[in-house]
């Protein structure tokens, strides 16, 4: 039985990687660029992974900017924290795609060549409240940012 994990989305099987934690005791899974991508002063750009995550009903997988990228070239998650619903993976628009949305703090153009490790996927339990049962409910009918629509 698979718990969760992550897999590569059709379009780029071949071209990118699955994610690892680097060190035994890391929380989150390196994840990379799937293209070169330049992100440019004071505007917000979806960095494509080429990956997808599956996860238990009451898991998110959230998405976090790598710290060395943050502090030393000034780019930010726009959201500060991504969240991938476990009902994102399989979608019919994506596949469920894992796109990171990242913004340039900074005055110049920041170059990520495909491979740069530009986020950390952690996997995180989340609870309800009484009456409520995570999995229960609508299903999701599109890709990214579809559960505001």
């Amino acid at each position: 039985m698979r718990i969760r994990g992550f897999e590569i989305v059709t379009k780029y099987e071949g071209k990118v990687t699955l994610p690892v934690r680097k060190t035994g005791s890391s929380a989150g899974y390196d994840l990379a660029s799937a293209e070169d991508i330049v992100l440019k002063p004071g505007k917000v750009t979806i960095v494509p992974t080429g990956l997808k995550a599956y996860m238990q009903k009451d898991e998110y997988l959230g998405l976090h900017v790598r710290s060395g990228i943050s502090i030393k070239n000034n780019i930010s998650c726009i959201n500060n924290v991504g969240i991938v619903d476990a009902d994102y993976y399989g979608n019919p628009d994506n596949e469920g795609h894992i796109m990171v949305p990242l913004i340039n703090h900074g005055e110049e153009d920041f170059i990520i060549t495909k491979g740069m490790r530009v986020a950390q996927g952690i996997f995180y339990k989340y609870l309800t409240v009484d009456g409520d049962e995570a999995g229960v409910g609508k299903s999701r009918d599109g890709g990214f940012g579809s559960t505001g629509v």
